[in-house]
């Protein structure tokens, strides 16, 4: 292979770690002395922890072949559902795991009704309003404050470090290791590449289109724990910032919307790459939105280039190719 090729390349799967270093980098001059330093450091990281949470469960739903618009509505229902058995006595575990258990339900609801060959975004769009609903009758149109029960997986710190981010650290592992390295995460990743061709090969496609909804409705739950642990209160509105940032964070890595490309860690860097902007502008005393718009400039310019290394990578394959060929016969 030309070394011109595996240059793109890996500009291509690699460009985004790169992007971040030189914002590191940046803001350390920027930003001195108060950027470069540990404890800024674990203010990123939380900061990012919501982000990838969310950011990880449209991820995989991208690149399982569905987008899951409806997470803002699990992340409240499930919020609410935890925060109403929490004030009734119930223990904290089971509390939690009920909470876990709605994300789990939302998402094979919209798998199955997806199987109908209704559009993924319609669906989870009518999902998103029927679940903002349910979340607000649950709480009966108020909130669930005080719920110091959650505070371990909030507010508190082991070693320094933030609860959340041991929380994301766990959740991109393992992620990471059933989308590489088991037989279900590759063949999950396969279906959202080509379905059709999947499904010729003998795979039950339909089994992991559900699974993929399943895995995105988990994450967008866990998303509403953590927001919930951190703020000690369940809220039944459901934001849409939330969708917001977490497509951010995924386009920023990279990842196909027509599916079966992308990877786990690249969608962390992207969300760590939102969080670094935010916190180098405050330091310097510039208003939010500001990052706002910075950010939606570094998702077009991304774009733009993830676009021109795609057509720059296939235009040395096929050109390559062709010399091959062409040596062959000589």
């Amino acid at each position: 292979m030309p070394w011109s090729i595996t240059l793109l390349v890996l500009a291509r799967d690699r460009g985004i770690f790169l992007l971040w270093a030189l914002f590191l980098v940046f803001f350390s001059f920027w930003c001195a002395p108060y950027f470069a330093s540990i404890d800024n450091a674990l203010l990123i990281a939380n900061a990012a922890s919501l982000t990838a949470v969310f950011a990880a469960g449209v991820g995989i739903g991208v690149m399982t072949g569905v987008l899951d618009l409806s997470l803002p509505g699990t992340a409240a229902l499930a919020s609410c559902v935890c925060g109403w058995l929490l004030t009734h006595g119930h223990a904290t575990w089971l509390s939690l795991v009920a909470g876990l258990a709605c994300g789990v339900l939302v998402g094979m609801v919209n798998g199955l009704i997806s199987l109908g060959r209704f559009n993924p975004i319609i669906i989870t769009i009518a999902t998103l309003s029927v679940l903002t609903g349910l979340a607000a009758v649950v709480a009966g149109g108020y909130t669930f404050p005080g719920l110091t029960q959650l505070t371990f997986m909030g507010t508190d710190r082991y070693l320094g470090v933030p609860a959340p981010v041991y929380i994301v650290a766990v959740v991109y592992l393992v992620g990471t290791i059933f989308l590489t390295r088991t037989r279900d995460g590759l063949r999950l990743m396969a279906v959202g590449g080509n379905a059709e061709a999947v499904r010729r090969s003998g795979i039950p496609t339909p089994v992991y289109q559900v699974l993929g909804f399943v895995l995105s409705g988990l994450f967008g739950a866990l998303g509403g724990l953590i927001a919930t642990a951190v703020t000690t209160e369940a809220n039944p509105q459901a934001s849409p910032s939330i969708i917001f940032t977490a497509l951010t964070a995924v386009a920023l890595a990279g990842v196909s919307l027509s599916g079966g490309e992308g990877s786990l860690p690249r969608i962390l860097v992207g969300s760590l790459i939102l969080a670094t902007i935010t916190n180098g502008l405050t330091i310097r005393g510039i208003q939010p939105y500001w990052a706002t718009v910075i950010t939606g400039l570094l998702l077009l310019g991304s774009l733009a280039v993830d676009r021109a290394l795609h057509r720059a990578v296939s235009e040395r394959l096929v050109s390559h190719a062709h010399l091959t060929v062409h040596d062959k016969k000589a």
